[in-house]
């Protein structure tokens, strides 16, 4: 893939280290230690520049207002690389509002993909800009917090920030 001038930061974050990458005119990638060298493989990633950019800067200062509690929504371009049915995934995943959450098959219903919940939790996990795409807002039918790439803990706490609350009733919003 020809993503131009790559460049590339290491962040400790108030929730450990994150990796972010960029190129002149959009985010690629916003990943935890754990899923780091996963994600920069699959994107093509791995040749970039260890130097930060302003974009980067502008989503670590965006991303740090966040972790204070102080931003809701973010607002920095991204480019998101997958197949058809990720895409479709990762961009519902915008439109869940701050300290909402839904479950995997209620995802797959509003995707109009009804059996699709495994598939939607597989694509889930390969969400390359995490936090900004939300995927830290679905969860397991039975509420339980699992299956983040930066692990269970750094979910949890990221639906702490937002104030976290389970809504079945969601299904009937706008999301």
């Amino acid at each position: 893939m020809n993503h131009g001038t790559v460049f590339y930061k290491k962040w400790m974050s108030p929730i450990g280290e994150i990796n972010l990458y960029a190129n002149e005119t959009s985010l690629l990638a916003v990943t935890f230690k754990e899923n780091n060298p996963e994600v920069a493989a699959r994107l093509g990633l791995e040749d970039h520049l260890d130097k930060t950019s302003p974009l980067i800067e502008e989503t670590m200062r965006q991303l740090g207002e966040y972790f204070e509690g102080k931003r809701k929504t973010f607002e920095v371009p991204v480019t998101l690389i997958g197949t058809d049915f990720q895409l479709l995934a990762w961009n519902f995943l915008r439109g869940i509002p701050f300290g909402m959450a839904l479950s995997y098959s209620e995802q797959a219903k509003k995707i109009e993909r009804e059996n699709a919940f495994r598939a939607v939790g597989s694509a889930n996990g390969k969400n390359p800009i995490s936090i900004i795409i939300p995927c830290h807002r679905i969860l397991a039918s039975n509420g339980k917090i699992s299956g983040y790439a930066g692990g269970a803990a750094i979910k949890k706490r990221l639906l702490e920030i937002e104030g976290y609350r389970f809504l079945k009733v969601v299904q009937d919003s706008h999301v």
